[in-house]
C-alpha cells in the first residue's frame, strides 16, 4: 500500500469514535430542521455547508423566533469563534500542505479534527493532507447523510436522553481533552475554561459561554509560562 493511501486509511480508522458519536444529532437535526418549517433540501443543504452541530441547532432555533438576522450571525458566530483559535494554532502544524489545500482543510476543521490533528503532531507524526482528508471526509459524508435520513424519516430520534444516546458526545468530547492532559498547564487551563464557560452561562446567556469559556482558558494559558515548549511544525 502506497504511503499516501495508508495514511489516508489512518484517518479514516480515526473518524470512526466521532462518526458513531455524532449519528443521532445528524439524524436529529434534519428531524427539527424538517418540524421547524425547513424543507428535506434545505436541511441537507445546511448541514453540507455550515457543518458545525451546534452552530446548526443554535441557528434553527433562532430561524422559528422571528430574531433579527444579525442577532442570528452574532449568535453563531459566539458559537463558533473557537474555530477560529482553532484554525491559529493548526497553521503552525500544517506546513506540508499545498496552498490550496489550506482554505479546504480550515472548511472541514472541526473539534474532533483539531484534537485528534495535535494529538498526531505531539506524536511526531506529519500531519499530511492524505491523513487530514481521511478522517474529514467520513465524518462530512456521513453528517450529510444523517441529516437527509433524520429529514425524511421525521421524528426518527426526538429524545436522545431517553436512549442514553445523548450522552455519547460529551464522552467523546471529554476523551479529547484528557487525551492532552500531559501537556504543561493542563489542569489550570482546563479549570479556567470551565469555570469561565459555567460563570458566562449563568451570566451571560447561552451561546456565548462557550467562547468565553475557551477565552478564559486562552488567558491562563498566556499569563502562565509554559515550562516546555510545545513542538510546531515550521512551513518550507
Amino acid at each position: 500500500m502506497s504511503p499516501i493511501r495508508s495514511e489516508f486509511f489512518q484517518g479514516v480508522r480515526a473518524s470512526l469514535p466521532i462518526v458513531a458519536a455524532a449519528a443521532p444529532f445528524g439524524m436529529l437535526f434534519g428531524a427539527l430542521a424538517v418540524e421547524n418549517g425547513m424543507t428535506i433540501g434545505e436541511a441537507v443543504l445546511m448541514s453540507a455547508i455550515v457543518f458545525a452541530g451546534a452552530s446548526q441547532m443554535v441557528g434553527l432555533e433562532m430561524f422559528g423566533a422571528r430574531i433579527a438576522p444579525w442577532i442570528i450571525i452574532l449568535s453563531v458566530f459566539a458559537v463558533n469563534f473557537r474555530h477560529v483559535l482553532y484554525s491559529a494554532a493548526l497553521g503552525r502544524r500544517i506546513g506540508l500542505f499545498a496552498g490550496w489545500q489550506k482554505p479546504i482543510a480550515f472548511f472541514f476543521l472541526t473539534d474532533p479534527q483539531y484534537a485528534a490533528s495535535e494529538a498526531r503532531a505531539d506524536r511526531k507524526m506529519p500531519l499530511t493532507m492524505s491523513w487530514y482528508m481521511g478522517m474529514a471526509l467520513p465524518v462530512y459524508v456521513l453528517w450529510v447523510t444523517e441529516a437527509l435520513v433524520g429529514a425524511v424519516f421525521g421524528s426518527l430520534i426526538t429524545d436522545p436522553a431517553a436512549l442514553g444516546i445523548d450522552f455519547l458526545l460529551p464522552i467523546y468530547f471529554l476523551g479529547l481533552v484528557l487525551g492532552f492532559r500531559t501537556r504543561t498547564n493542563w489542569l489550570p487551563v482546563v479549570i479556567a475554561s470551565g469555570l469561565g464557560s459555567i460563570l458566562a452561562f449563568y451570566t451571560v446567556g447561552s451561546p456565548w459561554h462557550v467562547s468565553l469559556g475557551a477565552l478564559a482558558g486562552v488567558l491562563v494559558a498566556v499569563v502562565i509560562p509554559p515550562k516546555t515548549s510545545d513542538p510546531v511544525e515550521v512551513a518550507p
